[in-house]
């Protein structure tokens, strides 16, 4: 699983091939299709399908004479749950924080009355 969730975030590091997989979230297309929008060569394109292929992000199917790539939301869930559990961690600390915080502040407005009390 960490070694899939690697090959994952190491192949998105790269921002052609985010946007290779954002246009195919939209749908399949073909390597040429993919290409269009880039100024590189389709050899250069079929490199980054084949590093998000191996990291699993995408697959080629045949369709008769195309042969289109397709997105492949399964590894998407398993980067998704990886991070929202650390994202629930991470709000559980700050929710730590917030209380200590409030119990701070309401310990010093307590000192300020009790000071401003005596001062009377």
């Amino acid at each position: 699983m960490d070694d899939q969730l690697s090959k994952a975030f190491a192949a998105l590091a790269d921002p052609t091939r985010r946007d290779i997989v954002a246009r195919l979230s939209i749908g399949d297309a073909t390597v040429n299709e993919l290409a269009e929008p880039f100024d590189v060569t389709v050899q250069n394109i079929s490199k980054h399908i084949r590093v998000l292929e191996d990291a699993g992000l995408v697959s080629r199917t045949r369709d008769a004479q195309r042969r289109p790539v397709h997105f492949e939301a399964k590894v998407f869930d398993l980067m998704t749950k990886w991070i929202e559990r650390y994202q629930r961690e991470a709000e559980a600390r700050y929710s730590r924080l917030d209380a200590v915080l409030d119990q701070l502040q309401k310990a010093d407005e307590n000192d300020n009355h009790s000071k401003a009390r005596r001062s009377s």
